[in-house]
């Protein structure tokens, strides 16, 4: 049995998104110019190119293996039985990251088709309202070698990873409304805000949880 429990309610969303993410895929290959612009610089240019079958293709089996990722990955570790107690978490987290990817996909497909978007803001608001759910689910997040704050320290104490995405959930809540106001600078401005936010979000919890557990030690 798995350690997650999926069922219809907690599949149908991905799943949804997934197939229409297929179907999509040849409507927008029979739209696409030969070469489809699949990479854009912090400014919102253009600064990469794909072929039309690639920009096509690649994302909806890219969704569909993240996706099947998300339910081997429960196998895999060794501290399957934790799943249990953020089950539910876990499956937002799995449904989360396919939309992300999904809403990322109908950017590009759109764009490469003609459609005038302002990818800068659109993908900074993206990345903003992930980093703000994952910070409003990572107090519930327990003990495991897959997804969290996974550092030596943390993985060695119950009490330094409770108490490490605790903290962990206030910075990425702090990113996430600090990359909405990225998104709406320009240049240099919005390039540093970008950078400063995925900092705080990623390096503030590992200094604190080795801080934590030096404190626990004591």
């Amino acid at each position: 049995m798995s350690p997650i429990k999926p069922t219809l309610k907690t599949e149908i969303a991905s799943l949804l998104m997934i197939v229409i993410g297929f179907i999509l895929s040849f409507y927008f290959y029979a739209n696409f110019p030969e070469q489809v612009p699949t990479h854009w610089n912090i400014q919102g240019q253009v600064d990469g190119w794909s072929s039309a079958g690639f920009a096509a293709f690649f994302f909806p089996f890219l969704v569909l293996g993240l996706y099947l990722l998300f339910l081997v990955i429960p196998y895999l570790d060794p501290k399957k039985d934790r799943y249990k107690e953020f089950r539910t978490t876990y499956h937002l987290f799995k449904g989360v990251i396919v939309a992300f990817m999904f809403v990322i996909y109908l950017v590009v497909g759109f764009s490469g088709m003609g459609y005038d978007l302002d990818i800068s803001i659109i993908v900074s608001s993206m990345v903003a309202i992930l980093f703000l759910l994952i910070g409003s689910q990572m107090p519930k997040i327990k003990s495991n070698w897959f997804l969290g704050i996974r550092t030596p320290w943390t993985l060695s104490s119950e009490k330094v990873w409770q108490k490490t995405h605790v903290f962990g959930s206030k910075t990425f809540l702090i990113a996430g409304l600090l990359l909405f106001i990225a998104g709406i600078l320009d240049g240099t401005a919005s390039l540093i805000l970008f950078i400063a936010s995925i900092l705080l979000a990623v390096l503030a919890p590992i200094v604190y949880s080795y801080m934590e557990f030096r404190r626990v030690g004591k």
